[in-house]
């Protein structure tokens, strides 16, 4: 019995130190079984991406082998080309399509001539005398009767101005050539004295070159004198194609406005409806205010050449009230002609003073009736005016130059309606009366 416990004993002695072993070794198996498993799902991984590298690029190199067509092409290019470029590009291609849509309507507008600038002429009498013929609707006259009343005065106003012009320099043409032939031996006899000392042979032959100037120009004169009847013609067939225009865009304009609007898609034609009735407003108030500045530019040169007894005062004024229509230089143009008439008949000393009251005119014009009368409305920055302006004469010639700015001011005007809102729209037009000649 004692025996066994021992034996027993002695056993479980041997068998303890075993059990500490044995757990070494499974974790050092798990260990080893983990590794391996790791190793196996890594192998396992980079033969998937393998695979999915391979199917890439069988993918790439069939993009490669087909060309790209359409929208994929435009898009591959888009994402070749910078930013910056493509802003660059977007604005140039248009700027080049507004500008030779300009340069294409000034040339139709050109080679219809005859028929535009009558046109162009009848819309800036009907924005001068609409506020008359609606005051006389207001007063009861009948539309027809305001029309035809409005469209013969201003008949009568014209040929009264071109009649005073002509009658004018028919009585006092004698009387202003020998003026001017004492006008020029006064110069010529200053020139042969200090400080120039020009002697009297030199001058001859001068005289004698500007002799032959003329006689070898007749032809282009003769050319000249029967181009002119054929403009008579012209201008007497423009003439009456503004009055039937005047007379039916005073009488029945809306219908004509309406008329002209269903061209337009429909959902624009409230908004460039209401933009044109304000385009149209500005463009009265700015006829209206030139027509007060080219008064008050006549008047003050009537004064002083009337005061310097400048010969043909009357039609120097008339001719600086038309040249007054073309901003800036228009009136600047037409008085040096008035200072052109004063030095040949009167001298160099009253030709300066009448150059000084001219400056004068043309300084209250800038800086005072300008920007009074026009106001913000129809405000034009000179910059805009001086390049209007160049284009107009460039495009059209003299006519262009003439109508450059009312058609700016209508355009800056109809622009910036056109951007806003139709709230601020309506707002607007509640609060100013109805400006299309029409009513």
């Amino acid at each position: 019995m004692a025996q066994g416990q021992l034996d027993q004993e002695g056993t479980e002695g041997q068998s303890r130190p075993q059990g500490p072993r044995r757990s070494r070794d499974q974790r050092r198996r798990e260990r080893n079984r983990a590794a391996a498993e790791a190793r196996d799902e890594a192998r396992r991984a980079k033969i998937r991406q393998a695979a999915r590298d391979s199917a890439i690029s069988e993918e790439l190199a069939d993009a490669r082998a087909e060309p790209l067509t359409g929208t994929a092409r435009l898009e591959s290019f888009d994402r070749a080309v910078p930013w910056g470029i493509q802003i660059a590009a977007g604005w140039a291609w248009r700027a080049v399509a507004i500008g030779l849509a300009v340069v294409g309507v000034g040339y139709v507008l050109r080679y219809f001539s005859e028929v535009t600038i009558p046109i162009a002429v009848a819309l800036l009498l009907a924005a001068l005398m609409q506020p008359m013929i609606t005051k006389l609707s207001e007063w009861g006259w009948p539309r027809g009767l305001s029309v035809a009343m409005g469209v013969v005065g201003g008949l009568l106003v014209l040929v009264g101005v071109l009649t005073l012009i002509v009658w004018q320099i028919v009585s006092e043409a004698s009387s202003l050539a020998e003026q001017t032939i004492s006008g020029v031996e006064q110069a010529l006899a200053w020139l042969a004295g200090a400080p120039f000392y020009i002697n009297q042979d030199q001058i001859d032959v001068w005289i004698g070159q500007i002799t032959e100037i003329a006689k070898a120009s007749q032809s282009a004169i003769a050319s000249t004198a029967a181009s002119a009847g054929t403009s008579i013609g012209h201008f007497f067939a423009g003439l009456a194609i503004a009055l039937f225009t005047l007379f039916f865009l005073l009488y029945d304009g809306r219908r004509i406005w309406t008329f002209v609007l269903k061209f337009m898609p429909r959902a624009g034609r409230r908004r460039t409806d209401i933009a044109a009735r304000i385009g149209w407003q500005s463009l009265v108030a700015y006829v209206r205010a030139t027509v007060l500045v080219a008064l008050v530019d006549a008047v003050g040169v009537l004064i002083a050449a009337l005061a310097l007894q400048v010969p043909l005062a009357p039609a120097l004024a008339a001719l600086v009230f038309i040249g007054a229509f073309i901003p800036i230089v228009g009136a600047l143009l037409t008085g040096f002609i008035a200072v052109a008439v004063a030095l040949f008949a009167l001298g160099w000393v009253k030709a300066l003073i009448m150059l000084g009251a001219i400056i004068l005119v043309m300084q209250l014009e800038s800086h005072i009736l300008q920007p009074f009368l026009l106001g913000k409305a129809v405000s034009v920055h000179p910059l805009a005016v001086i390049l209007g302006i160049t284009v107009g004469i460039t495009l059209g010639g003299i006519v262009g130059g003439l109508f450059a700015i009312p058609v700016i001011a209508f355009s800056n005007t109809f622009i910036n309606a056109l951007v806003h809102g139709e709230e601020s729209l309506d707002e607007v037009i509640a609060a100013e009366p109805e400006p299309t000649p029409q009513e």
